[in-house]
């Protein structure tokens, strides 16, 4: 697998070998992938992200560095590799990578402008408005992050997973788990490459997009995958996103 910096690294997920990104789940369906993109940048770093208009795509703040080129792909009408540059991103201010790296509540999001927009086949997502969870709550994530540490050959391929709500150490973190396994041994989970993925909420057959994917354990709690996922609820910062796309020369989709 090619080697992200060494911060994205350590936060989707560096260790042991577990169960997998969203543990050996198939590929996503296609009412799902309609809504997602790789992200790669220059220093060979990989994440995911979302589409929440054309040209604009949310994701995970500590996927991006200052003065780091990035693109994100796409798949033309060929199934072929489209590769489409990002003309600006902004992190949220409030965003602070050190208490990232130590799995506490920060602003974890960040706006990418596409250079051009997105093919016809992307739709994209609505962003929730649910601020508040109850544990129990499923919600389902999905990225193209690798399916364990000893095999990355399906790289690249987008899955999703049913996960389970286990704690909310905060109305600013969520923690996610395999519902099967509640964390306590590995499982479905998010891995390296599905940072700044989407959580979705299933509301009445649509998908609202509630918040991003920002880190992952092992089952022990340690670096790995396969444990607890860690999400941002983004409806707290639907002011700061819908400002910057403006200043960007874009809209999101209401």
């Amino acid at each position: 697998m090619r080697r992200a910096p060494a911060a994205l690294v350590l936060l989707v997920a560096l260790g042991a070998p577990t169960g997998a990104i969203v543990g050996d789940a198939g590929p996503a369906d296609e009412a799902l992938a309609r809504h997602v993109v790789m992200i790669v940048g220059a220093r060979r770093s990989a994440c995911t992200g979302t589409a929440i208009a054309r040209d604009l795509v949310l994701t995970a703040a500590h996927c991006l560095a200052p003065g780091t080129r990035y693109s994100v792909l796409e798949r033309d009408p060929g199934r072929r590799p489209k590769q489409t540059r990002v003309e600006n991103f902004q992190r949220h201010p409030d965003f602070d990578l050190e208490t990232a790296l130590a799995r506490r509540e920060t602003a974890d999001v960040a706006l990418l402008k596409l250079a051009e927009p997105l093919g016809a086949k992307f739709l994209p997502a609505a962003i929730g408005t649910r601020d508040f969870f109850l544990l129990g709550d499923r919600l389902l994530i999905a990225g193209f992050g690798i399916t364990g540490f000893r095999n990355d050959r399906d790289f690249g391929t987008l899955r999703s997973a049913l996960l389970m709500v286990v704690r909310h150490p905060s109305s600013g973190q969520l923690r996610l788990a395999d519902p099967s396994r509640r964390g306590d041994t590995a499982g479905l989970g998010a891995c390296s490459g599905d940072s700044g993925g989407p959580v979705f909420e299933d509301s009445g057959g649509r998908l609202a997009l509630v918040a991003v994917v920002s880190w992952a354990t092992d089952a022990r709690g340690g670096p790995g995958c396969g444990g607890l996922t860690g999400v941002t609820p983004v409806a707290r910062f639907r002011a700061w996103i819908d400002g910057t796309a403006k200043t960007m020369g874009s809209a999101v989709a209401p």
